[in-house]
C-alpha cells in the first residue's frame, strides 16, 4: 500500500495563462458540428478552422502572438467545412485535412510559414462521396494515414496513393479513432454506442466489440499510451457526461466509470503518455480539467482546473516544442471564438536554472524506421526515443522536412516515395525493394551501439544520411539532390548534416575511375549548380557545403591534407536557371483605393441575383451601371462617377441612395457599355430581347422604362453580350439556343449577319482577340472553341478546357497567340489555365488558386501582359503576368481589399494617370459603394515618362472601322496611341542624353587591405604589444599646447604702476 502515499511529481502542475499580448487575437472562428478538435499543432506550426464556414484554415507559427488581420494568408483547403486535421509526427510541415466535401488532402507548409494564401495540396484523396469524419497519421509508419468516413474505416498508403485496408463492420457513423502508441492496434467509437478494437493486419480485423456510452450524442476515445487501456468520453442515458477506462484484455468490463456533470459539450480528451497527464476540454465550456492517470484506484486524480474563455477546440503541443528550462511539462492550445490561448502547465520548482530530468522522461522522436509498405508487411519497430535536455545530442527543433515533389510532366506518375522514405534501421542490411522485408527478430535497438567518429569516417553514410557515392542514382533515403538544401536547414532528431566535409569530397574524387581526367572531374564538380528545368543529371558528389566543415584555414589536419591532395577550385558557373522566371517590372505593383471624395456611397438595394455568366457590374469613364432589386423585372441603376474618379468624370460625390434606374419587364442577364459611345448601353434580358438605352448628357435624372429601341435577338434567354473591340456598332450575343450571333446595330432594325454554331451546351463566356479577327468561347461541355467568323460559322479548332461545370471565363493574351481560361477542377478548386491558340489539346500552364464557389473574372492589360482575377464576394484581386517563357504565369503582388466586392470594371488606357505611373484603373462595387482603384508601379524617377512600362497601346476607345466594313471583310489598320503626356520627358531619352564619360571624383585614400597570410603567422608577444600601442596612439588626438598659452598677458606699462 506504499504506493498510495507516493507523491506525484505532476500533482501540483499549475496552468499559467499568458497575458493577452502573448495570445493570438482578433481571429474569426465559427461553431462547427464536427467530430474533430478544430485545432492541431506540430513543433513548428498550429492550424485551426477559419471563419464561420470553416472551409479555410489559418496556419501560424507555434510561438506567434498578437492581433491578426482578416486579410492574412490562409490555407483555402476545401469547399466545405473541415471536419478534422492533424500534423504528421515525422514532418512538422505536413498537414492532413478531411472535410464534408468527401475529400482528404495533404498539404505542405513552407518552413517560413504561409506568406501568401495556399490552395494547391500535395495530393487529394476522394472517399466515395461520404463526409469525412476523422483523419490521422500512423504513430509509427511514415506515409500511412487512417480515414473514417461514414461507416467505413480505411488506411491509405500515401507513397502509392492507394487504399491499403478498408473496414465496413461499423453500423453507424464513426465518431472517434485512436492508435496505440506502438501502432499495432486501433480503437474506434461509433454512433451505434459501441467501441471496437481493430488490427488492420489480422485476417479478422475486429478483435473486440463492446457497448460504451449509452447515448447517441458525440463520443471520444483516446488510447492510453503503450498500455492495454483506452479511455472514452461521452454521455449516459440521463445526459450526464461520463469518463470510462477499459482494459482491452477484458473489454466488456470497465475499470473506472466517472460521471461528471450535465452539459451539452462533448469532452475532448488530450493525453500525454510520458507524464500520464489527462486534459479534458469540453466544447462550449469555460473550464479545462486536468487529471493524472494511475494504474490503480482511484485511477483518476484531479489536479488544478483552468477557467477562461469558452472553448471551441483544443490540442496538445508536441513535447519537442516545450520550454523545458521553465518547468513546462505540457502546453494546451485553447481555441476560442476570437483567440488562441497557449496554456502552459508548469511544475513548481525553487529554481529553473538547471534542467530537471525527473520531469522529462525520454519521449518519442521525429524519426522513424518504418514506412507504410513495411508496416503493411508486418514489420514493427518502435520510434526511437529522444531526450528533451537542451544539450542532448539529438535535436528537438522542428523537423520541417522536404516539400513533396510533383511530376514535372503530365505523363509521369505522382509519387510520395521521396517524401515518406525512411532511413534504414541500424544493424539491418538495406534491401533494394521498396518494402525492405526484414525479419523483426533481426532488428537491433537504436541505442544499442553508439556510433564513434572512426565509424563515421569509414562509413560515408549514417542511417539517416542522404549522401552516397557519386555513381549512385539516388540517395539512401530516397531524396534527390534538389531537396538537399532544404535538408541541411532542417534539424531532425538524430540527423547529422547531409553532405560530407571538404576532405571527404576530395576522397570521393580520388575513388573515381582512374581513366577519368581531372578536367572531367572538375566539370562534374562544377556542374552541381544546374537548372531544375534541365534534364535530370546524376547527383553531384558535392551538392552543398557542410556547415561543420568550415574549419580554420590553418588547422593542422587541413594543412596535412592540402599538401597531399591536388586542389580543386570551388568555382561555380553563373546560374542561368529560369526556375524563378524572369524579373517582372510589375512584380511590386500596388493597388491604391481612391480618396473618399471620389467614392459613391450608400447605394441601396444592390441586387445579387445575377447569373454566373454576367460580371454583375460595368462602368466607363463617365458612369457605372449597377443591378438594383425591386419590381417584377430587372432594374439597372445608372450612377454618374464623381469628379476625380476618372479624368473625364464630373458627377457629385456622396450618398447615392436610390439611383435613377432603367426598368425592364424581364429579369436581367447581362449588359454592356458601347466602348466607342459612352452614352449607349445595351441590356439583355431573360426573354431573349435586347434593349438599347441612350443616357442623356449629365446623367439619368429619373427612372424610365422607355428604351431607344428594342429587338428580339434570340428565342430564349441571352447569356452574354459583348461589343467588338475595333468595329463600331458590332454586337455579339450568346444565348440558350446554343448560337452566337454577330449584329450590325447600324441597321434599323439590327441585322444578325453571322450566326456561329457548334456548341452543344450552355455558353459560359466569349472574348474577341485584340485585332478583332478571332472569337473564342468556353462552353459547359468542357470545350474551348476558336472561330474566325468572317470565314466560317464552324469552329476553327477546339480543345478540352477546365473539367468543372460551374462556370468559366476566357480571355486572349499575348496578342492573339494564347488564351487564358479560369474555371474549376473536379474538386471545385479554382484554376487558371493557359493555352496556345494554335494547339488547344494540352494546356501550357495550370495554376491552382483556391477553393471558392465564385467564378474568377478576368481582365488583362495587353500592354504589360498583366492578369487581374477576382470573383464576386472575394476580397483579393490576384495578379499574374503572362509570358511566353516558363513558368508562363508569374505571380505578382496580389491586392487585398478591406472589404468584399460584388464586381469590378476596368477602364480604358486613355483614362490613366500616366504621370503617376498608373498602368491600370478600375471601379470597384462593394456592398453599397463604388470606389476607384488605381494600380501603379513604384519608380524612383516618377517625374519622367516610363516608356518601358507604357509602350504604344492599341486604341480601344475609338473605332478602327464600321461594322459594315468589317462584315465585308475589309482589314483595318491597327491604331496605336502614345500615352506620353505633353511636355513630359521620357526615361529612355534622359538615359541616352547622359554624358558618356563622367569626370571621376577623387576617391578617398583607401586603407591597405590586411595581409591574410601574415595575419595567421604567430607574432612575438612584445611585437604584438608594440603594434597595439601604436594603433591606440594613432587613434588618440594629442594636443601639446598648454592652457596658460591661451591666457592674456599683462601689458608692460602695467608693471610700472
Amino acid at each position: 500500500m506504499a504506493w498510495r502515499f507516493k507523491a506525484s511529481k505532476y500533482k501540483n502542475a499549475a496552468p499559467i495563462v499568458p497575458k493577452p499580448e502573448a495570445c493570438i487575437r482578433d481571429i474569426c472562428v465559427g461553431s462547427y458540428q464536427t467530430y474533430g478538435n478544430n485545432i492541431c499543432a506540430s513543433a513548428a506550426f498550429m492550424a485551426f478552422n477559419w471563419e464561420h464556414v470553416g472551409s479555410s484554415m489559418a496556419v501560424l507559427p507555434l510561438d506567434d502572438c498578437g492581433r491578426k488581420s482578416k486579410t492574412m494568408p490562409l490555407l483555402h483547403a476545401h469547399s466545405d467545412t473541415i471536419t478534422d486535421m492533424e500534423f504528421s509526427p515525422f514532418h512538422d510541415g505536413l498537414l492532413l485535412t478531411g472535410s464534408q466535401d468527401s475529400l482528404v488532402k495533404v498539404w505542405h507548409i513552407p518552413p517560413e510559414g504561409l506568406k501568401e494564401s495556399l490552395s494547391t495540396p500535395e495530393c487529394s484523396l476522394s472517399h466515395k462521396q461520404r463526409r469525412v469524419e476523422n483523419v490521422g497519421f500512423h504513430p509509427v509508419a511514415d506515409g500511412l494515414i487512417h480515414v473514417a468516413s461514414g461507416h467505413e474505416l480505411a488506411l491509405w498508403d500515401l507513397t502509392k496513393q492507394k487504399e491499403a485496408f478498408v473496414n465496413r463492420d461499423h453500423t453507424e457513423v464513426i465518431q472517434s479513432t485512436s492508435w496505440k502508441k506502438d501502432g499495432k492496434l486501433l480503437a474506434t467509437s461509433c454512433k451505434d454506442k459501441k467501441v471496437r478494437i481493430i488490427d488492420p493486419r489480422a485476417s479478422s480485423s475486429v478483435l473486440g466489440v463492446t457497448n460504451s456510452h449509452q447515448n447517441i450524442k458525440d463520443s471520444r476515445l483516446v488510447w492510453l499510451g503503450d498500455s492495454d487501456r483506452i479511455l472514452t468520453t461521452g454521455f449516459d442515458p440521463a445526459r450526464l457526461r461520463q469518463i470510462m477506462i477499459r482494459d482491452i484484455r477484458n473489454l466488456s468490463q470497465t475499470q473506472k466509470t466517472l460521471e461528471l456533470d450535465c452539459s451539452t459539450g462533448v469532452l475532448m480528451p488530450l493525453f500525454d503518455a510520458d507524464t500520464n497527464m489527462l486534459f479534458l476540454a469540453g466544447k462550449g465550456d469555460t473550464t479545462i480539467l486536468y487529471m493524472e492517470l494511475t494504474d490503480r484506484e482511484p485511477y483518476l486524480v484531479e489536479g488544478l482546473r483552468h477557467s477562461g474563455e469558452q472553448t471551441k477546440g483544443a490540442c496538445l503541443v508536441p513535447k519537442r516544442a516545450l520550454r523545458v528550462m521553465e518547468g513546462e511539462v505540457n502546453r494546451v492550445l485553447q481555441l476560442a471564438s476570437s483567440t488562441v490561448v497557449p496554456i502552459m502547465y508548469q511544475v513548481p520548482r525553487k529554481s529553473y536554472r538547471e534542467y530537471h530530468a525527473d520531469l522529462y522522461p525520454d519521449t518519442s522522436g521525429a524519426v522513424t524506421y518504418v514506412s507504410a509498405p513495411m508496416w503493411l508487411d508486418n514489420i514493427n519497430h518502435a520510434v526511437p526515443n529522444i531526450s528533451l535536455h537542451p544539450d542532448a545530442n539529438n535535436c528537438t527543433q522542428p523537423r520541417l522536412g522536404p516539400k513533396p515533389f510533383s511530376a514535372s510532366t503530365g505523363s509521369e506518375e505522382f509519387s510520395f516515395d521521396k517524401v515518406f522514405s525512411v532511413p534504414a534501421v541500424p544493424g539491418i542490411v538495406k534491401s533494394d525493394s521498396a518494402s525492405s522485408p526484414v525479419a523483426p527478430t533481426s532488428m537491433t535497438p537504436v541505442t544499442s551501439t553508439p556510433i564513434t567518429k572512426d565509424d563515421e569516417k569509414e562509413k560515408s553514410l549514417s542511417p539517416t544520411s542522404d549522401v552516397e557515392a557519386p555513381n549512385k542514382e539516388e540517395y539512401t533515403n530516397g531524396k534527390s539532390d534538389t531537396s538537399l538544401e532544404e535538408d541541411v536547414n532542417s534539424s531532425d532528431s538524430g540527423y547529422r548534416p547531409k553532405t560530407p566535409s571538404t576532405a571527404e569530397r576530395r576522397k570521393m574524387f580520388e575513388t573515381t575511375d582512374s581513366a577519368q581526367s581531372i578536367a572531367e572531374r572538375r566539370r562534374a564538380y562544377e556542374s552541381r549548380s544546374v537548372s531544375v528545368i534541365d534534364p535530370p543529371a546524376p547527383p553531384s558528389p558535392a551538392p552543398l557545403r557542410r556547415r561543420d566543415s568550415l574549419k580554420s584555414r590553418k588547422s593542422p589536419d587541413r594543412e596535412d591534407k592540402r599538401s597531399s591532395v591536388p586542389i580543386i577550385p570551388n568555382v561555380a558557373p553563373k546560374r542561368t536557371s529560369t526556375v524563378f522566371g524572369k524579373v517582372s517590372k510589375f512584380r511590386h505593383l500596388k493597388g491604391t483605393p481612391g480618396h473618399k471624395s471620389t467614392h459613391i456611397e450608400s447605394i441601396k438595394n444592390i441586387s445579387r441575383q445575377i447569373s454566373g455568366e454576367c460580371n454583375g457590374f460595368y462602368a466607363n469613364g463617365y458612369r457605372a451601371a449597377v443591378p438594383i432589386t425591386g419590381g417584377s423585372g430587372g432594374r439597372i441603376g445608372v450612377v454618374e462617377l464623381p469628379r476625380g474618379a476618372t479624368p473625364v468624370s464630373s458627377g457629385a460625390a456622396g450618398a447615392a441612395g436610390h439611383p435613377p434606374s432603367l426598368l425592364h419587364p424581364a429579369p436581367l442577364t447581362d449588359w454592356a457599355f458601347d466602348p466607342f459611345r459612352d452614352e449607349r448601353l445595351l441590356v439583355a434580358c431573360d426573354d431573349g430581347i435586347l434593349r438599347e438605352w441612350i443616357i442623356p448628357e449629365g446623367g439619368l435624372q429619373e427612372s424610365t422604362n422607355e428604351p431607344l429601341r428594342t429587338f428580339s435577338a434570340h428565342p430564349d434567354k441571352i447569356y452574354v453580350i459583348r461589343f467588338h473591340p475595333t468595329a463600331s456598332d458590332l454586337l455579339t450575343t450568346a444565348a440558350h439556343d446554343l448560337t452566337v450571333k454577330l449584329w450590325d446595330l447600324a441597321c434599323d432594325p439590327p441585322v444578325a449577319h453571322i450566326t456561329l454554331t457548334g456548341h452543344t451546351d450552355q455558353i459560359f463566356a466569349l472574348d474577341w482577340s485584340p485585332c478583332g479577327n478571332y472569337l473564342a468561347t468556353i462552353c459547359k461541355d468542357g470545350l474551348i472553341r476558336i472561330y474566325e467568323p468572317r470565314k466560317s460559322c464552324e469552329p476553327l479548332r477546339s480543345g478540352a478546357g477546365p473539367v468543372g461545370s460551374r462556370g468559366a471565363r476566357i480571355v486572349w493574351a499575348l496578342g492573339d497567340t494564347h488564351l487564358v481560361v479560369t474555371g474549376f477542377d473536379r474538386v471545385s478548386e479554382r484554376q487558371i489555365v493557359l493555352y496556345k491558340a494554335s494547339d488547344l489539346s494540352v494546356p501550357v500552364c495550370t495554376v491552382g488558386l483556391d477553393v471558392s464557389p465564385a467564378i474568377l473574372q478576368i481582365h488583362i492589360d495587353h500592354d504589360s501582359g498583366t492578369l487581374f482575377l477576382t470573383g464576386r464576394g472575394d476580397s483579393t484581386i490576384y495578379c499574374y503576368e503572362v509570358t511566353c517563357d516558363p513558368p508562363h504565369l508569374c505571380a505578382l503582388s496580389h491586392h487585398r481589399c478591406t472589404s468584399l466586392h460584388q464586381g469590378i470594371a476596368f477602364l480604358s488606357k486613355n483614362l490613366l494617370a500616366v504621370d503617376k505611373v498608373e498602368f491600370a484603373r478600375a471601379m470597384r462595387l462593394t456592398n453599397g459603394n463604388i470606389e476607384p482603384l488605381s494600380f501603379t508601379v513604384p519608380r524612383k524617377k516618377s517625374e519622367l515618362f516610363q516608356d518601358d512600362l507604357f509602350p504604344p497601346t492599341l486604341v480601344t476607345w475609338s473605332a478602327w472601322q464600321t461594322a459594315g466594313a468589317w462584315f465585308r471583310g475589309e482589314r483595318a489598320t491597327p491604331r496605336t496611341h502614345c500615352l506620353r503626356p505633353p511636355g513630359m520627358e521620357s526615361l529612355s531619352e534622359v538615359t541616352q542624353n547622359q554624358p558618356a564619360a563622367v569626370t571621376p571624383r577623387e576617391k578617398p585614400q583607401q586603407k591597405p587591405k590586411p595581409d591574410l597570410i601574415k595575419s595567421h603567422i604567430p607574432q612575438d608577444p612584445k611585437d604584438k604589444q608594440d603594434s597595439i600601442l601604436k594603433a591606440m596612439s594613432a587613434k588618440v588626438t594629442m594636443n601639446l599646447k598648454l592652457e596658460q598659452d591661451n591666457m592674456e598677458g599683462v601689458d608692460e606699462s602695467e608693471w610700472d604702476q
